[in-house]
């Protein structure tokens, strides 16, 4: 394993020629729009182009104002006044692909010609994308996931290097331009609702070193966000945080009825601060609380479950014999009656009363299948922060024990985005997409890998699994069962080895984590 900061000695090391032919085509066409000081910046972007190697290629660098200029006598190269009113299309010409560049960016030798290699996959991609590295920043690359539309919104990850091509070009074609600033972040904004996810294809190679963006970038891009947001009639708005910007998706009006269900046995001290949570520490206006107890024998417990029974909003289920945590969950599900249910353990602690608002607004958006929140152990760092499917060799919690406002890749922690799933210690998901997929499978996985195995069912099916950090709770992980020992702990890897037989294509290659990173710590360490 390296370390992530030594980067650029793993880079060397990693860096190989790629000698499969380029297919012919017409040349890639790469638009630049530039302004009054970027005289030099461009001047370095057009050299690290005519070093590129096996790839043709023509620049449009389009300047802000009339008399802006570099001296160039090269014949790919033209320089224009930009034209806010003209359309993509009016630069295209019989181009196959688009990329663009921002003065200062600075592409391998080998990055075209690996791009356009690329889009001639059998799968033909018609979005191709790499990683690249901030020109003066720390040497730690922008290693980038496969695509992760939610992500791309606030962070327009996939910036350089980008090609756009086939299809999604010809949708494209005919948006205008509009102001030179931005152009770039538009496109890619309205590339996210115009492409297929078996469309985008990422290169999981640094190929670019990215021009460091303004100071003021975060508040532009929350400024065109926003408007395209408008634009398209989407059901969001750009929220501002402490540490940036997310989408708050809209909330159905009047809420859907949230069933929370809490699998629980005895442990009065768990129950107690769970339930109450649910019911006096949480904002969301409809809820209803649905307890499957498992041979709860402790007198006190038995007494507060007739106290929670006073209120109107709880049922306790019966689940006697043995402990199937997908069986309790399924019985639970059955037994309530709201539009989105939310699977809770009994050792979760609620922290911000906004917790389920936050996984209800994201459980209601059609395309999304299972939502998790942040959890924390008791000293404050994190305990989830979405799973990993292959971390440990089969499944792990990405960024275990890191500080709770650990920024991660790209920054992605402080923004709601894509993983391949998430813990049932808290998750939301609507009623209809749980039944759609038969639920937690009670027989293959009674207790383990069960709400990993229902995760990647849900994508299976069409569904995306997101986490959020909107929604923070405590988690003590398994306080009430304890470490697995004996023959639980041949139960639990009978599961294992079923989960492993199961998703061996995920477990090789989890789509939003980077294939370099490593899959023996809880990090993002390179291997």
């Amino acid at each position: 394993m390296t370390p992530i900061a030594d980067f650029a000695d793993w880079a060397r090391h990693r860096a190989r020629a790629d000698a499969t032919p380029v297919p012919a085509g017409p040349a890639v066409r790469l638009v630049m729009p530039a302004g009054p000081a970027d005289g030099e910046r461009v001047a370095a972007t057009i050299a690290s182009l005519k070093a590129q190697r096996d790839a043709a290629w023509r620049l449009v660098v389009g300047w802000s104002d009339t008399g802006l200029a570099v001296a160039e006598d090269d014949a790919r190269i033209e320089q224009h006044v930009w034209a806010a009113s003209a359309c993509l299309g009016d630069f295209l010409n019989d181009d196959s692909a688009l990329m663009v560049l921002a003065p200062g960016d600075a592409l391998d030798p080998d990055a075209l010609a690996i791009l356009v290699r690329a889009l001639a996959e059998p799968d033909r991609p018609q979005m191709v994308y790499a990683d690249s590295r901030v020109e003066g920043s720390d040497p730690r690359p922008a290693l980038k996931p496969d695509w992760s539309p939610d992500l791309a919104l606030t962070t327009a990850y996939p910036g350089t290097p980008t090609l756009y091509a086939g299809g999604l070009l010809e949708r494209l074609r005919t948006r205008p331009l509009g102001a030179p600033d931005g152009f770039a972040l538009r496109l890619g904004l309205a590339a996210v609702y115009h492409v297929g996810f078996d469309e985008v294809a990422h290169v999981p190679r640094v190929l670019a070193r990215a021009a460091p963006p303004p100071p003021d970038s975060a508040e532009r891009h929350a400024a065109i966000l926003q408007t395209h947001l408008n634009e398209t009639r989407r059901p969001a708005r750009v929220e501002a945080n402490p540490t940036g910007f997310d989408l708050l998706w809209a909330l159905p009006e009047p809420p859907p009825l949230a069933s929370v269900i809490i699998p629980s046995r005895d442990r009065l001290e768990l129950i107690r601060v769970a339930a109450d949570g649910v019911l006096n520490g949480t904002d969301y206006p409809a809820i209803e609380l649905v307890i499957v107890d498992n041979g709860s024998t402790d007198p006190d417990v038995l007494a507060h479950y007739e106290t929670l029974r006073q209120d109107s909003r709880v049922r306790i289920l019966s689940y006697p014999g043995p402990f199937n945590f997908s069986a309790m969950i399924n019985a639970g599900v059955a037994g309530s009656r709201g539009a989105v249910v939310v699977l809770l353990n009994n050792d979760v602690a609620v922290l911000r009363e906004d917790w389920l608002t936050a996984l209800v607004r994201q459980a209601c958006r059609p395309e999304i299948g299972a939502v998790g929140a942040k959890l924390l152990y008791a000293d404050g760092t994190l305990q989830h922060a979405g799973v990993v499917v292959g971390l440990g060799g089969r499944a792990g919690h990405i960024l275990r024990r890191r500080p709770a406002d650990t920024p991660g890749m790209l920054g992605r922690m402080r923004v709601a985005h894509e993983v391949s799933a998430v813990t049932a210690a808290c998750l939301a998901v609507g009623r209809a997409k749980f039944d759609a997929v038969g639920g937690l499978d009670a027989d293959a996985f009674a207790v383990d890998f069960n709400d990993v195995d229902f995760c990647l069912r849900l994508n299976a099916a069409g569904y995306r699994t997101i986490w959020t950090p909107r929604a923070v709770m405590a988690h003590l992980e398994s306080t009430s069962r304890g470490p697995a020992v004996g023959a639980a702990r041949l139960r639990f890897e009978q599961e294992a080895d079923r989960f492993v037989e199961r998703w061996r294509d995920t477990i090789r290659h989890d789509p939003y984590y980077h294939p370099v990173l490593s899959l023996t710590t809880f990090g993002e360490d390179l291997e």
